[in-house]
């Protein structure tokens, strides 16, 4: 007995024409903002199970601005001019093979390689496949390019390493920031009783988005009406105001200190042991499945993303010194080619 498929059988979408070269926001050496600036550069080519995407948005994160000014992933810079960005929402014009997960036409979202291969802040990008997921239907790619990076460290560092749930105590610091602002949903959607730290005008934010208690981190010190917290997410450390050093003054004993951006407090593992208190780093991991995942949370309206500034590609620079002013609420914007 044969069976027949009940998907309707459809012709592969043609490849568009992809040129030789395209714009690009690079850097020739690390500095200041300023140091970004556009040059033609040659498009990538995909090998393997890489897909090649037209870029519409990227996203700007930390570590974007840490390795232009020669931390971050600097080191890992193989040739110069470089291309930074992570983050891209796009459309696929190269697939491996035509009855690839993501054809060419398809509308992902997903993370670069970056420093391996040239980053977002370009008008194509290759990624792999396993990086990938399709764009949320409800979310432009503006808004979409504001998710990757920012949603799946969040989703690491919530559900997969704190496993959120009902009745837990979980302190996020700088809830209002691109991570901040995805970790107080997702722990709120799994039943935390969340506390976010942040600035006066975003303490009615915070609250929207799901944070039970708030935390004016410019008039109350932490430490003076917190106790008994099982997490913390430190997305600060102690390069402000000793936030990661006070953030063990809170934590239960056996509680758990997660330490998130690289070297903002570098004795963070002995000062926990020595309180009793579990501790981790995070680095991200670029899972598609997940950004699946959290695709139909947004979709769905469980979840959503804030982008707070957006800027044309050839505005890099001033989109790193924007965001380099640490007053930014969820996430900045590269809009690089056409919807």
């Amino acid at each position: 007995m044969r069976f027949r498929s009940t998907r309707p059988e459809t012709a592969p979408h043609p490849a568009p024409a992809v040129p030789e070269t395209m714009r690009s926001a690079v850097f020739d050496a690390p500095g200041s903002a300023d140091v970004l600036h556009i040059a033609e550069t040659a498009v990538p080519r995909p090998v393997l199970s890489e897909v090649l995407v037209r870029v519409v948005a990227a996203g700007i994160n930390p570590i974007d601005a840490k390795t232009r000014a020669g931390r971050g992933m600097a080191a890992s810079i193989d040739s110069w001019p470089a291309v930074l960005g992570l983050d891209v929402s796009g459309v696929v014009v190269r697939a491996p093979f035509d009855a690839h997960p993501f054809p060419v036409g398809t509308e992902v979202y997903g993370m670069a390689a970056v420093p391996r291969t040239a980053g977002t802040y370009a008008e194509y990008v290759v990624v792999p496949t396993l990086s990938l997921a399709r764009k949320p239907l409800s979310l432009s790619h503006v808004e979409a390019a504001g998710v990757p990076v920012a949603a799946l460290t969040a989703w690491g560092i919530v559900v997969e390493t704190a496993l959120a749930h009902q009745g837990q105590r979980i302190l996020i610091h700088a809830g209002g920031g691109g991570v901040g602002h995805f970790a107080v949903q997702f722990a709120s959607y799994f039943g935390a009783h969340v506390i976010a730290t942040g600035s006066t005008r975003n303490l009615a934010w915070l609250r929207e988005l799901g944070a039970a208690e708030v935390v004016d981190y410019t008039s109350t010190r932490f430490e003076d009406v917190l106790d008994d917290v099982d997490v913390v997410i430190d997305l600060i450390g102690d390069v402000a105001d000793d936030t990661g050093t006070r953030s063990l003054e809170v934590l239960r004993p056996g509680g758990l200190l997660i330490e998130v951006p690289t070297g903002a407090w570098p004795g963070f593992r002995e000062a926990a042991a020595a309180r009793g208190i579990r501790c981790t780093d995070y680095k991200t991991i670029p899972d598609g499945s997940a950004l699946a995942t959290i695709a139909r949370l947004l979709d769905s309206g469980a979840v959503r993303v804030y982008v707070d500034r957006v800027f044309d590609l050839a505005e890099a620079a001033a989109a790193h010194a924007e965001l380099e002013r640490g007053h930014t609420r969820g996430k900045i914007v590269l809009r690089v080619g056409a919807d």
